[in-house]
């Protein structure tokens, strides 16, 4: 059985509500269109970004180190993928993730195979518990994680195994 439920608004304020909230909706999806625009743009110029999806926020640079934080998640890209619509479906399929308060999507250009990489990055204040992190991560990935990235000095350190 159902019930009818009688609204609360005119036809003609219904109508304004659906409008805005079609509009809301527009809004929300050009904003993050112009977020991934913005993080393909800073990876390309810059080898490289780290980013919040939902404020749009880039890491600046500090005395910090970041790493992969679920290392099988990392996608790899090939040169002259499609960085939009590659970053587009990371963020999609990864949004639970990347909505942690502790995680930021990641991107780096590898400089000698020009492959981009694609990552939920945990961002740690001290070097040697983002080392110790990173090593047991690999411990337990399928993906070992090969470097952390100092966002101070704006470099790669590679790790030895």
């Amino acid at each position: 059985m159902q019930f009818a439920v009688p609204s609360i608004r005119s036809p003609e304020e219904g109508a304004e509500y659906r409008n805005a909230a079609s509009s809301t909706l527009r809004m929300k999806k050009v904003y993050f269109e112009k977020y991934v625009l913005d993080v393909c743009i800073a990876t390309l110029e810059r080898g490289g970004v780290t980013s919040k999806i939902d404020t749009g926020q880039f890491f600046a640079s500090t005395e910090a180190w970041g790493l992969p934080k679920y290392p099988d998640r990392t996608v790899i890209l090939p040169p002259g993928a499609d960085l939009e619509q590659e970053i587009t479906a990371f963020i999609i399929t990864n949004s639970v993730y990347l909505r942690e308060p502790d995680c930021w999507l990641g991107t780096w250009i590898n400089p000698d195979t020009r492959n981009c990489y694609l990552d939920i990055t945990a961002i740690y204040t001290c070097l040697e518990d983002a080392r110790r992190e990173a090593i047991f991560l690999s411990q337990n990935a399928q993906r070992k994680i090969v470097a952390l990235y100092d966002f101070k000095r704006e470099e790669t350190i590679y790790l030895a195994w």
